[in-house]
This record gives structure tokens, C-alpha cells and sequence, in this order.
């Protein structure tokens, strides 16, 4: 990377810094303070991808201390006894010792790594990312034995879809969120986020189907202990 661009991106980030404490950081200062003194208290998880187009706090409207965030390529989630990481460690803490009572698993349009499982040639020269993605490995086999795709967009679109599924199951194989949905107290969903659109899709189980969240249609989730 040439001395010029690093220079711009620095300069970017320490600008963006100045201009929060100006302009952003007055207008909430109480609330962060508030949170600062109180300490967090998210009522929710939200897993998505590490995809710079994706916001978490835009898409939900949500301030400082409101959600927990983990974000990782393909908003990916290990089965538990799986890869030992960073995801399942935010998963274990944000359940067991935050006490969130609503996890989402946010997939979106264009994603890199759901490209790369249809299209394992296009990761080959990153192998850790080609590692990662097997935990999506079992969306592209309902994919392929369902055979419905009639074009490469509709592939990635169905593929997205079915491993925001995929991670709801693999987040039901870890205690600390098995144990809760036995008490009733978390309730899972997934979304798929439409980056040129802001819209938002929820699964529905009683449809078996993604629909828009809207003001008269608002699935969000399927309620404590059930599924998405």
C-alpha cells in the first residue's frame, strides 16, 4: 500500500474522531455517561457479518449500551464443541452473564463469503477464510439437493438465507443459549439485510419463509424458546 493512501485512511480516521467529539458526543453526553457509570446493559445479540456496508446501530436504530455486536465474515456461528473463538466466547458472555433476551443472526445481499462458499476457487488463496466458512458448509448442500436456483443470483440469494437458518441451529447447540430457551427467557431470529434497499427480512416460522419487517408486518422474532 503506497505511503500516500495509509496517510489518507490515518488522517480519515482522526478526523472522523474530532468531528464525533464535536458534533456527536455534546448532543448524547449524558447517555454516555449514563452507560459509562451504569455499566451495559444490552437487551439484545446481534451476530452479522464484518462487511463494512453493514451497520448494526443504523439498521436498528440502537445507542450506546443497547445492543452487544459480534461480527465476523459470513455472520458465521460455530456449533458449540466446534471452533473455539471469539464468537462463541461473545455468545457464552452476552447469554450467561449479560442476560440478553434476544439474539439476531443478520445475513445480507452481496456477501463475500456466501460467493465464496458457492464458489470455493474465489477463497482458495486465503486459507483461514476457507477454513471459517465450512461452518456453512451444510446451507450450500440444502442448496444444491434442492436444486431451485435458476440463476447465480437467486443462488446467492437462497444461500444467504439458508445460512442465517443454519446459525440459528448451531446457536441452539451452545448451553448457555439451550438452557434459556428452555427457561423462555431469548427468543432467536434471522434476518437478511438488503444493503441497496435498507430493507430488512425475519424469518417466520409459521410461514416457513422470509418476510419484510414492516409497521404492519413486524417479524421479529417468533417469541421465547422457539424458533426463528
Amino acid at each position: 500500500m503506497a505511503s500516500s493512501e495509509i496517510d489518507r485512511s490515518r488522517e480519515r480516521l482522526i478526523a472522523g474522531v474530532l468531528r464525533f467529539q464535536r458534533e456527536v458526543y455534546p448532543k448524547q453526553k449524558d447517555r454516555y455517561r449514563k452507560v459509562a457509570r451504569e455499566g451495559q446493559k444490552p437487551h439484545a445479540l446481534f451476530i452479522t457479518c464484518a462487511d463494512s456496508r453493514i451497520d448494526p446501530e443504523a439498521i436498528t436504530q440502537s445507542g450506546p449500551g443497547e445492543i452487544f455486536v459480534s461480527r465476523n465474515i459470513g455472520n458465521l456461528v460455530p456449533s458449540h464443541g466446534g471452533v473455539l473463538g471469539g464468537v462463541s466466547a461473545i455468545i457464552e458472555y452476552a447469554v450467561a452473564a449479560l442476560r440478553v433476551s434476544h439474539i439476531v443472526v443478520c445475513g445480507h445481499t452481496d456477501c463475500g463469503a456466501m460467493v465464496g462458499l458457492l464458489h470455493p476457487e474465489k477463497v482458495a488463496a486465503y486459507p483461514i477464510v476457507k477454513s471459517w466458512l465450512r461452518n456453512g458448509e451444510a446451507a450450500l448442500s440444502i442448496l444444491r439437493r434442492r436444486n431451485t436456483a435458476a440463476n447465480e443470483a437467486s443462488a446467492l440469494e437462497e444461500l444467504t438465507e439458508e445460512s442465517v437458518l443454519l446459525q440459528l441451529d448451531h446457536l441452539r447447540t451452545h448451553p448457555s443459549v439451550a438452557a434459556s430457551l428452555a427457561e423462555g427467557t431469548i427468543a432467536l431470529s434471522g434476518w437478511v439485510y438488503y444493503i441497496a434497499h435498507g430493507l430488512v427480512r425475519s424469518y417466520s416460522q409459521a410461514d416457513r419463509k422470509f418476510l419484510p419487517v414492516t409497521a404492519e408486518n413486524a417479524v421479529i422474532g417468533s417469541g421465547a424458546a422457539a424458533s426463528p
